[in-house]
């Protein structure tokens, strides 16, 4: 991993370092509902971002900003401004900023179950229109997925669901992209499961590839980041580098369910607690 992120007080770089910045992003659903408070955050080339934050905090309304997915959702960035790459992402449509390299694992993985490995992956190469490209990119996704190379002719919807992340990740590596997005790779996931996607997902940035990594595991997310972001009700509440958060006392009471308030999960926290803290 590379070095780590500036934050969020400091404007997003224009620089050729910078993948990916977003300035004070606002999104409203239907007109009313505000999804996105003035959210700013910024991925450097070749790092690793962490986003943390529990059900509901905007984690899914970011990545749907970025990659151009809140029309299907009745949702519309009416403040900011969003780059990758160094150009606007607004008004982009989908396939249009997968063609500019930026890629996203959804979370809950939404695979083609009636389908097989090897046609879900190939599903992903659909933007890359050298062959000689698509047959690169299938012997990365085998070398990094050996586990798969067995299960090419299996239908998909029948693998274990470590294995359909794989099929994810490799399906969205498909398309060469720069940068990659994971929506909770590690929900429902064994341990030693969420183990083996992290290896994966530091060896995918070893090979060039910057990643956004929104989790609510803050342990396997902040082990991995060089940067973090932790957002609350549509706001970035705190950023930093990926250690310093990891070992920062409100994100291990929170997270990991430890500290002053003793064993609790972030859900059992009440909110304004957490504003209070935050803002202390």
């Amino acid at each position: 991993m590379n070095t780590s992120m500036t934050a969020t007080n400091n404007a997003p770089g224009t620089d050729a370092d910078v993948v990916l910045s977003a300035q004070g992003v606002e999104v409203v659903y239907r007109d009313v509902l505000l999804g996105l408070r003035g959210v700013s955050l910024e991925v450097k080339r070749g790092s690793i971002v962490a986003v943390l934050g529990s059900n509901g905090s905007g984690k899914t309304t970011l990545l749907r900003a970025l990659t151009g997915l809140l029309d299907v959702h009745r949702g519309k960035v009416t403040k900011g401004s969003m780059q990758f790459e160094g150009q606007p992402l607004e008004r982009r449509d989908p396939a249009s900023i997968v063609r500019a390299g930026m890629a996203q694992v959804m979370e809950g993985r939404r695979i083609f179950p009636a389908l097989t490995v090897d046609e879900n992956l190939r599903t992903g190469a659909y933007t890359v229109r050298s062959k000689a490209q698509i047959r690169e990119n299938y012997d990365r996704v085998l070398s990094l997925f050996p586990v798969l190379v067995d299960r090419r002719t299996s239908t998909a919807g029948y693998l274990s669901g470590g294995e359909q992340q794989m099929v994810a990740i490799g399906r969205a590596l498909m398309s060469s992209p720069t940068l990659l997005l994971l929506d909770e790779p590690s929900l429902g996931l064994a341990p030693l499961i969420v183990e083996q996607i992290a290896g994966i997902v530091r060896e995918v940035n070893a090979q060039g590839t910057s990643v956004v990594l929104v989790e609510q595991n803050a342990t396997m997310a902040l082990s991995l980041a060089d940067h973090g972001y932790v957002l609350e009700n549509g706001r970035v509440v705190k950023d930093g580098p990926g250690a310093e958060l990891l070992a920062d006392k409100d994100i291990q009471e929170f997270y990991l369910g430890v500290g002053d308030a003793g064993r609790k999960s972030f859900r059992d926290v009440k909110t304004y607690r957490r504003r209070k803290r935050w803002s202390s």
